[in-house]
């Protein structure tokens, strides 16, 4: 039986998921960052990415989030974000839309408050476009 580490991944909003992993992996400011059992402790923030976890039987999870902290102790790992989604919960017209708007927002050259916004946000949506192609490769295969 392989080792597991409990993972929790909580948003503003809502707790997104609770449960076993075997492996969690998600994007901190210096590079992926993969969470083991046994993983010494840790804390650390965490860029607008994906957050990836393997529960028990290899089955992945994918989630989209905007960004947040990343806490490690020795039988927990908790993801604590600004907001996240499942990757099939994502509206990809939506996602689309907003990915647009903020791209005509930076083109035009705003106010520098109003640009900044918007690439957070292009960074988020971003995020959120590549959890949705990695949910459909995986459902390829």
């Amino acid at each position: 039986m392989a080792s597991t580490i409990r993972c929790d991944i909580v948003s503003a909003e809502a707790e997104i998921f609770h449960g076993e992993a075997e492996l969690v992996v998600a994007t901190g400011e210096l590079g992926e960052l993969g969470i083991a059992p046994k993983h010494a402790p840790l804390i650390t923030r965490l860029k607008p990415g994906k957050v990836v976890v393997t529960i028990p039987g290899g089955e992945k999870l994918d989630f989209a989030i905007s960004g947040g902290i990343l806490e490690v102790q020795p039988t927990v790992v908790t993801v604590l974000a600004d907001t996240a989604v499942r990757a099939q919960d994502i509206d990809e017209a939506a996602v689309r839309a907003a990915k647009e708007e903020a791209e005509r927002i930076i083109a035009h050259r705003g106010e520098p408050m109003e640009i900044a916004e918007a690439q957070q946000r292009l960074a988020e949506v971003t995020a959120q476009l590549q959890a949705l192609e990695r949910l459909r490769k995986n459902l390829k295969h």
